[in-house]
């Protein structure tokens, strides 16, 4: 008998540095940049400890925001309509509804 290939969807699968996806990379470059705002900001204060752990937080948000799955927990309405689904989608599709959210009025004209 002969071995073959069972194809699989290797899409995200592609690790760098071994913890960080592509995905996961690209969300903690960006929440470390909007951390580094921070660190010159409290740098040109004088207290640029504040600044690096504000930076290594919002590098941990992005990171979390790039990597983790919200769990699916029957309990909660919440988590059974999203659950398995990455934060950041959720995030996306909520940005996307927010900005595209249009209020429509019907009225009755009368003669």
């Amino acid at each position: 008998m002969g071995t073959y290939n069972i194809p699989r969807n290797l899409r995200g699968e592609s690790r760098i540095l071994y913890i960080f996806s592509v995905k996961s990379l690209i969300t903690t470059a960006i929440g470390a940049a909007v951390g580094l705002i921070f660190y010159a900001i409290f740098s040109l204060i004088g207290i640029g400890v504040v600044g690096i752990v504000i930076t290594a937080i919002f590098a941990l948000l992005g990171f979390a925001i790039g990597t983790f799955k919200i769990p699916t927990i029957n309990g909660l309405l919440f988590t059974k309509r999203v659950g398995g689904e990455s934060i950041d989608q959720i995030l996306l599709r909520y940005i996307k509804f927010k900005k595209n959210r249009k209020i429509y009025v019907y009225t009755k004209e009368e003669k």
